[in-house]
């Protein structure tokens, strides 16, 4: 029987997955794949309707009845956070360099954001809670660079590949939510998780086949590089490399302690403040390992 995944069609999901989708994980079923922005995925998985599927890790609080957190596959790291965009004249004296903490004034302004459960919107919840926006506005993500730049909006949330190409629309970086984050917290940020439908998936058996296909991506990345071109949305093959570069990183493998400490402290604040449900401590499944904290986190 198939296995039914759900994943973006970036080149970081593509990459982790190649060999998993293409049969190529020893004992693995065979894989159904649906390719979806996260904002989909997230609705969907509320629905229950993958077996595997990709979230952001501010979805969390409303699927971890109905799902495992797998410690592997997912997006987490340093560096890479969402970016908040405006154009030139709009930043004014409030322009936050992307290696600044950000200190600009939304106060009245209309953004775009990718989805209203994504951890990018979160973070600029908490990043923006004493100076909020006059107006939020859901926008699928490739179009909110150039509704920015054309003046539909005052500022835009983005994130993933943007972080390199924003400048072509003549925009400026306002703040950079996740050196924000970093600097606040010390921790690394939490962006895509990795669930497993519980009842139908052994969390176990799926952080392994999982890892197995990271661990084939990273061993011969040639073997992937049509099947994420593919779906790489006409992006150029160096925005590519670059992409797969900051998003497939050591937290793929394997979340460890300072990745859990990450989803930890990101639904710990956000439960504080009032912008998610607050969840259980996570506990740990499965047997404990010299190498990793976790096999899976349950609610």
């Amino acid at each position: 029987m198939a296995l039914t995944l759900a994943i973006s069609p970036c080149p970081n999901d593509t990459f982790v997955f190649d060999a998993l989708v293409h049969g190529r994980v020893p004992g693995a079923p065979p894989v159904e794949v649906t390719y979806a922005d996260v904002d989909v995925t997230n609705t969907a998985a509320e629905r229950g309707a993958f077996d595997l599927v990709k979230v952001s890790y501010a979805a969390l609080p409303w699927l971890l009845d109905d799902y495992h957190l797998l410690p592997c596959g997912g997006a987490l790291g340093r560096g890479c956070g969402p970016l908040v965009l405006t154009r030139p004249d709009r930043a004014g004296n409030g322009q936050a360099s992307s290696g600044q903490t950000g200190t600009a004034d939304l106060g009245g302004a209309t953004v775009a954001v990718p989805g209203d459960r994504t951890t990018a919107y979160l973070l600029f919840r908490l990043w923006a809670a004493e100076r909020p926006p006059a107006r939020i506005e859901v926008v699928p993500f490739h179009e909110i660079m150039p509704a920015v730049a054309a003046g539909r909006f005052d500022a835009g949330l983005v994130i993933h590949e943007a972080r390199f190409t924003y400048q072509r629309h003549g925009l400026t970086a306002l703040v950079d939510l996740g050196e924000w984050w970093e600097g606040t917290t010390g921790l690394p940020i939490p962006l895509g998780a990795i669930l497993a439908r519980r009842g139908t998936v052994d969390p176990v058996e799926a952080a392994g086949w999982i890892r197995e296909s990271v661990r084939q991506a990273w061993a011969d990345p040639e073997a992937s590089r049509a099947y994420v071109l593919s779906h790489a949305q006409e992006m150029e093959p160096d925005v590519v490399d670059r992409h797969i570069a900051l998003y497939v990183n050591e937290f793929t493998a394997d979340l460890g302690d300072a990745g859990f400490a990450a989803v930890e402290a990101l639904l710990g604040r956000a439960a504080d403040a009032g912008l998610v449900p607050r969840t259980a401590s996570p506990r740990i499944a499965g047997p404990q390992t010299s190498s990793s904290r976790a096999t899976a986190w349950t609610s």
